[in-house]
């Protein structure tokens, strides 16, 4: 029997719970820096070794946290469900929690490529991407073929290169769930609309979405909580 599909969408809420602040602070700022700083290919260009040690204490922050609930239920799914995790958060909380297939959509903290590697002018191509864990890397590392090595991150301003594998996954899910994300940010923000117009749509987050549609169930509630309360709705469909 074809199992159905489950498209899960998540965001920086579901990691909060891990301990790992939300990328983006109230004031605008990321960890006490401009987002032009160390999230852009400008900020990149003018002081990468900023750029370097912002994403450096990042990355070592993952050997600190651990999976959540919310994560190891998103897991539990699959043991039902077709499940994809469609993700826009960069740890890889999703992946030691046990989820089998996840997109990325803006690039994983523990991955490094060259600089001039994975863009539009080479299509996006992953074979110069290796992870290096939870390893620092700093002005002078290179790549195999001399440049130098950077996050494996998309930046703002930067092409979006699994959008399209995202949208294929929203596409062909028999449930939609978002988990922890604000939909604030494009493209990821606007993916629920390319859910079939019979698929209902679940949100879990504590506060008010900035979305009105008639499939959307909102389940007002922290990730951890939340997921339970939406497993007991699908236990009872």
């Amino acid at each position: 029997m074809t199992r159905r599909k489950l498209t899960v969408l998540t965001g920086a809420g579901v990691s909060a719970e891990s301990g790992i602040s939300t990328f983006r602070d109230s004031d605008g700022l990321w960890e006490n820096h401009s987002v032009e700083d160390v999230a852009s290919i400008e900020g990149w260009y003018r002081n990468p070794s900023l750029v370097l040690d912002f994403y450096n204490a990042r990355r070592a922050q993952l050997a600190d946290v651990r999976p959540n609930d919310a994560h190891r239920r998103i897991a539990e799914l699959e043991k039902d469900w077709d499940v994809t995790v469609v993700t826009q958060n960069v740890d890889n909380l999703h992946e030691r929690a046990g989820s089998t297939r996840i997109i990325h959509l803006h690039g994983e903290l523990t991955k490094v490529r060259p600089e001039n590697c994975c863009n539009d002018m080479d299509g996006f191509s992953e074979n110069a991407v290796f992870d290096i864990g939870t390893d620092s890397i700093s002005i002078g590392d290179l790549a195999p073929n001399g440049s130098q090595l950077r996050p494996h991150i998309v930046w703002f301003g930067e092409a979006v290169p699994k959008i399209d594998a995202a949208i294929d996954a929203v596409e062909a899910a028999d449930v939609l769930l978002i988990v922890g994300t604000s939909l604030q940010v494009y493209p990821a923000a606007g993916l629920y609309r390319y859910a079939r117009t019979d698929t209902p749509i679940y949100i879990i987050d504590p506060k008010d979405v900035p979305v009105r549609d008639g499939r959307i169930t909102h389940i007002k509630e922290k990730a951890t909580t939340g997921m339970v309360t939406f497993r007991n709705i699908l236990d009872s469909e």
